[in-house]
């Protein structure tokens, strides 16, 4: 069993990181590669520092759903992370990029939740129920990230690194699920023109609502359960790919608008 004291060296050499935007070892040398709840207890304390800050929790991200990513990172089952307000900038132009390390950016389906998932027991946390609480999809960047230096990471490190999470954008083109399938979704990602990612909503755990079902089991045995109004971004559907400063990304998620981000060319603005 990790000690506290690792889980709080870890939470620290993971701040500093953020802090300084200089990239810091793993911390598997101090909560070792298994021991999941060690690892979600230095993303706690991570989480609790910004709020401490002032951030605020609009939501939460499912991580490694796809098994593209899986491969990409090394890992073989999902995690999850937390959004914050900080963390969206949606609808900035362009996207700042002075806040990031090493950032890659993803696609994906986005839920805006209208209603709570917080049953009495896990067992009532079915597909149907997930699908009642969502109130619209959206298509979505997101903007993942690494506080460890070259992305060297296991799954306790992701975890510990919030879900390895950076920004997000979300798309203004919300449609109620009675006019979407997310598991029949494809999506087509290009950067300046050029397409580097695919894939479909089947790539998502079979299905994003399934990915959803799934965060919401771990969320109830947290004891942090989901609340209306929540954004979640359900995983990637396709492979992660590296952007640089200036670039522009698009995203086609069928049945949604595109959703086009530019990110600040740092030259122009130095």
């Amino acid at each position: 069993m990790t000690s506290p004291d690792a889980v709080d060296a870890a939470v620290e050499r993971l701040a500093t990181a953020l802090r300084t935007r200089e990239p810091c070892a793993p911390v598997r040398d101090l909560i070792g590669t298994d021991d999941l709840a060690a690892a979600y207890a230095v993303q706690q304390g991570l989480v609790r520092a910004r709020l401490e800050a002032g951030a605020r929790v609009v939501g939460r991200k499912i991580g490694a759903t796809s098994k593209a990513v899986q491969d990409q990172l090394g890992v073989d089952q999902p995690d999850f992370g937390y959004l914050l307000d900080e963390m969206d900038v949606s609808g900035q132009h362009p996207v700042g990029m002075r806040t990031l390390l090493q950032p890659r950016v993803e696609a994906e389906v986005a839920f805006v939740l209208g209603a709570d998932v917080a049953p009495a027991t896990e067992e009532e946390i079915t597909l149907a129920a997930v699908r009642d609480a969502v109130e619209v999809a959206l298509p979505a960047l997101e903007i993942v990230d690494s506080r460890i230096a070259g992305w060297d990471i296991g799954f306790t490190d992701t975890v510990a690194d919030n879900a390895s999470s950076g920004l997000f954008v979300l798309g203004s083109d919300g449609r109620p699920l009675a006019e979407v399938e997310p598991r029949e979704v494809t999506m087509s990602l290009s950067i300046n023109g050029e397409e580097r990612s695919a894939g479909t909503g089947a790539a998502c755990l079979g299905d994003p609502l399934e990915a959803l079902r799934w965060l919401a089991v771990q969320a109830h045995r947290f004891g942090d359960p989901l609340r209306a109004g929540h954004v979640i971004l359900s995983g990637a559907l396709g492979p992660f790919v590296p952007f640089a400063p200036g670039d522009r990304v698009e995203a086609r998620i069928s049945g949604f608008a595109p959703l086009v981000t530019e990110f600040e060319n740092l030259e122009e603005t130095a």
